[in-house]
């Protein structure tokens, strides 16, 4: 049983995502976002050193907002979660963000 508070799309997209490293050290990367929710994601292929805790603005399409890296693993892999006050870059109202096809995903 999945006690998650919002509903996920298990789908990959590409995003755009920048900030500046531990090490204090700007970067950009083209990675990969899965499992994805209006308020958080998982960034696949991420080559830069970050730390939990730390702010990366996430872009997709157009739709830009600020995420707090919560968790990050060695292979690569960071949990991110969207700032309270941005507008949701992966909506699934389909007005923000994803497409209107993935509205439907999982709804029937």
């Amino acid at each position: 049983m999945d006690r998650r508070k919002e509903r996920r799309l298990n789908l990959e997209l590409p995003v755009r995502i920048w900030g500046v490293d531990r090490l204090a050290r700007p970067f950009a990367e083209i990675v990969r976002v899965r499992n994805v929710s209006n308020g958080g994601a998982v960034l696949i292929g991420v080559r830069s050193k970050l730390h939990t805790g730390e702010v990366v603005d996430v872009q997709l399409g157009a739709s830009r907002a600020e995420f707090r890296v919560v968790w990050m693993s060695l292979s690569g892999e960071a949990g991110i979660q969207a700032l309270a006050n941005e507008t949701p870059v992966f909506s699934m109202t389909g007005t923000i963000g994803l497409p209107k096809v993935f509205e439907m995903v999982g709804t029937g």
